[in-house]
């Protein structure tokens, strides 16, 4: 299959400019060794059976013999022999140069003093050792937005005019999407039913495999799957873990707290599960916004498969799909917001006043973004976006000290066809129309 550029590709090459080295986390599957060796002049994987028993021998003695090699030189999967990250930090103290190493990794190191992982790693890498979070793919990645409305160009005011534009994708072929996932692999099967089982794959191996090997850990996979049904049915909501594992004691009663939050942990560290955190400003008092994490999944086929849900019940039940089309928006975004130096969050109070998302800029810009999959639903998400302009507005004219930037934009993102901007200000934009 033709390679399709990646998002991650202008990042990594601009990194490898700054650092003598780069990591690149992220899930299975989503594509990082490939990108990675598009941009390497020589390889070493871990992972390969036929030569990994040599390679954490050689790591265990002297692993400065496994960093020899053109440069960039790529260290597939290298949490497995951890003692690698400090060899790669002494080698690019040593040799002063740049774009030296290139490291993928399927796993978060777990941190804290008695970690095994940070145990064996002397040194945190700061200033030697970049790092990028890469996502499975973006609707622009795998050619099914038309990337025609720029967010970097809509922060900038470059890209005012958006009346017209259409999206090339139906709901149904959205549904499709979000159903398969962003799987590099996915995209070079023919057949719809074929391309489903990739998520579905993707999740018999994190629950039978990976979850008990990421720290030798023996796991249970029936308990696995019921703890992901359960993040599943509360995704893209402000779900207590106390709701979530009733749900799941419900059908195992032995269950607790702390073994759920043991199940949680391992399934974020293999990046399926990535929460999203709250913002907090001044707006309103403390106590009065809602400050839990956002139910999140890396993609939203996981969330699907583990439902068990399929594009047809989808299409029968878009209520549903509508907080998959959130998260396939959430995924999205964050793979669009590292090109332009952002992060995404949620606001939500107790009043009922919510942003779907808010996408932060490093220079302070942000925009206020609901995820409204109908054209019956805009005109609410638009409301809710207006009313949080309002409620800042009115805070800085009571606290004219310390005032509150203003959202620079304000986003319907939806699954229609076509973009505008309404009378409001608000802009209606179709996530198959999006790019960085």
């Amino acid at each position: 299959m033709e390679y399709l550029q990646r998002i991650a590709d202008r990042q990594l090459a601009l990194l490898l400019e700054a650092f003598g080295a780069v990591q690149i986390k992220g899930p299975k599957w989503c594509g990082k060794t490939t990108t990675a060796e598009r941009h390497a002049k020589s390889v070493i994987k871990l992972q390969d059976p036929d030569r990994r028993a040599g390679y954490l021998a050689t790591a265990r003695t002297k692993p400065s013999i496994l960093l020899k090699g053109d440069t960039p030189r790529l260290i597939d999967e290298w949490q497995d022999a951890p003692v690698l990250w400090d060899a790669v930090r002494t080698a690019v103290d040593d040799r002063k140069l740049k774009g030296q190493f290139i490291l993928t990794g399927s796993t978060v190191i777990e941190e804290g003093k008695n970690s095994p992982e940070v145990q064996k790693r002397m040194h945190s890498g700061t200033g030697r050792i970049s790092s990028i979070t890469m996502y499975p793919m973006s609707l622009y990645e795998s050619l099914e937005s038309s990337g025609e409305i720029s967010l970097q160009e809509l922060f900038d005011h470059k890209k005012n005019d958006i009346d017209g534009i259409a999206s090339r994708i139906s709901i149904e072929n959205l549904i499709l999407a979000a159903c398969r996932g962003g799987w590099p692999d996915s995209l070079g099967v023919k057949s719809d039913k074929a391309k489903l089982l990739i998520a579905g794959d993707y999740l018999n191996v994190v629950c039978e495999e990976d979850i008990s090997r990421i720290d030798d850990v023996r796991r249970n996979a029936v308990l696995a799957r019921l703890i992901l049904r359960s993040y599943a049915r509360n995704l893209c909501t402000l779900a207590k873990k106390t709701s979530m594992l009733a749900d799941v004691q419900a059908e195992m009663e032995s269950v607790s707290m702390t073994t759920f939050e043991d199940y949680i942990n391992a399934l974020t560290r293999l990046y399926v599960i990535e929460d999203i955190d709250a913002w907090c400003p001044a707006i309103r008092s403390a106590s009065a916004i809602r400050s839990g994490k956002k139910r999140c999944f890396i993609d939203p086929s996981i969330a699907v498969a583990a439902m068990g849900a399929t594009p047809k019940t989808l299409e029968l039940d878009l209520r549903t799909f509508g907080f998959v089309f959130e998260c396939m928006c959430i995924r999205d975004l964050k793979v669009y917001s590292q090109a332009i130096e952002g992060r995404v969050s949620y606001y939500h109070d107790r009043y009922g006043l919510e942003a779907d998302i808010v996408l932060h800029l490093k220079d302070g810009r942000y925009a206020l973004i609901e995820c409204k999959l109908g054209s019956r639903d805009i005109d609410e998400g638009a409301k809710h976006l207006l009313e949080m302009q309002q409620l800042i507005r009115t805070r800085n004219e009571n606290e004219r000290q310390v005032p509150l930037r203003e959202p620079d934009l304000l986003i319907v993102l939806t699954g229609g066809e076509f973009a505008y901007t309404r009378d409001d200000g608000v802009k209606v934009i179709p996530l198959a129309c999006l790019k960085d």
